[in-house]
């Protein structure tokens, strides 16, 4: 059974492309590994201002969403990010009322931003952290994983590296684009 690794957010930057996309960084609580998940402009809005612990005077969605769960008591327990597939992560918001303990699919950007609001753990499975993380070693050399990357962008990547002559980059693009296309055949 695959581990469950705690993870914080670190850090949330804009991006150039695609347009109003935003990198937020998680990192596992006690570790170097970080995460990296590409958001849209009002998830990032959203959760920057529950990073920042900062009120607004009209409740934006998640907020509505932690008042309703209130009012029917409700309370969120954890965060999962529990699958990324062609770069989109997949979570479960883990809820407990009654006695009783139940799981909604979620939007990964939009359980992050209840689960910082609400100060509930946010974590993802081992094999995810390994497969799809950032490392950067003690020269300061950073190196990404390209399983978070989509198969479109995988796939401008090979052509370049082929334009370029990396051939060494260029194999390991096209076998990771078989891979991912046998995986889908297989997954249809």
């Amino acid at each position: 059974m695959d581990d469950e690794i705690e993870l914080k957010v670190v850090d949330m930057s804009s991006m150039l492309h695609p347009a109003q996309a935003y990198a937020l960084l998680l990192q596992e609580k006690n570790g170097k590994l970080k995460l990296p998940i590409i958001i849209g402009a009002l998830e990032a809005q959203s959760i920057k201002l529950a990073m920042m612990n900062l009120e607004i005077p009209r409740p934006l969605t998640h907020d509505l969403i932690i008042t309703l769960l209130q009012k029917l008591n409700v309370q969120l327990e954890k965060v999962l990010i529990y699958k990324v597939k062609d770069g989109v992560f997949y979570s479960y918001l883990s809820f407990y009322q009654e006695g009783k303990v139940f799981q909604l699919d979620s939007r990964t950007s939009d359980a992050i931003a209840l689960a910082l609001r609400l100060k509930v753990p946010i974590y993802t499975y081992r094999s995810i952290l390994e497969n799809d993380s950032i490392t950067e070693d003690e020269n300061g050399k950073v190196s990404v994983n390209i399983n978070t990357i989509d198969l479109a962008s995988l796939k401008k990547a090979l052509k370049k590296a082929i334009s370029t002559e990396n051939y060494e980059l260029a194999s390991t693009l096209r076998d990771e684009i078989k891979r991912r296309e046998e995986e889908s055949s297989q997954n249809e």
